[in-house]
């Protein structure tokens, strides 16, 4: 699904962000990603989402070596990536539910078949009353919810969240877990950046922790 060899990172001349960073995941697992602010956790899920090409080493996706992609076809490749960011982003003119939907409407998926799916996931996140309204009007952890629904809702095959229960009080945060587990249950593979060592044992899964750069075990 998944295999990091020996990456490094670095923005133009400055120091390296990433350094000899080499991991891997199969088909299904379950890992957090975690590590102090600054340890570069962000620009790791950058580059595992095709946003940002690494200084050296390889990064395979399904299969592929993504120095040998065109550009033509990163769009298929994170056709098939859940990525919540932690900036949610959320598209202002468009309202909770069509934010929700909009990978099933990239996907070419006709309104009929998704809408009664988006609905019941909307409701599950507890923003069935905000279904029609627009991010503007929501809060910080209502914009994060929604930012969840949008990234599951096609049932990806490798689920990226960065810090994605960092704006939601505590139960809520077990509540999207379990979401993320249950997707996962289903199949997609799923790696959560998270600074919460709580809520990282209670799922009891693997844990990548990153300090300077480095990977450490």
């Amino acid at each position: 699904m998944l295999r990091v060899d020996n990456i490094g990172l670095r923005y133009g001349s400055g120091p390296e962000v990433l350094k000899h960073v080499t991991f891997h995941m199969k088909a299904g697992d379950f890992m957090f990603l975690t590590g102090p602010s600054g340890a570069g956790k962000s620009s790791l899920l950058r580059l595992l989402f095709l946003a940002q090409r690494p200084s050296k080493g390889t990064i395979k996706l399904f299969g592929t070596n993504v120095e040998h992609l065109d550009r033509s076809e990163l769009p298929r490749v994170r056709r098939r990536i859940g990525l919540v960011f932690q900036d949610f982003r959320l598209l202002d003119h468009l309202s909770v539910f069509d934010n929700v939907a909009l990978p099933l409407r990239v996907a070419g998926e006709r309104l009929s078949s998704y809408r009664q799916n988006v609905l019941d996931l909307i409701d599950w996140v507890g923003l069935a009353p905000k279904a029609e309204v627009f991010p503007d009007t929501l809060s910080g952890g209502e914009k994060q919810r929604a930012a969840i629904a949008r990234a599951v809702i096609a049932k990806p095959d490798l689920l990226l969240a960065d810090e994605p229960t960092g704006n939601v009080d505590p139960v809520l945060a077990r509540r999207l877990l379990h979401l993320f587990a249950a997707l996962n249950q289903q199949g997609t593979t799923v790696l959560i950046a998270s600074h919460d060592e709580s809520l990282m044992q209670a799922m009891q899964k693997p844990i990548l922790r990153l300090q300077d750069g480095v990977l450490r075990r």
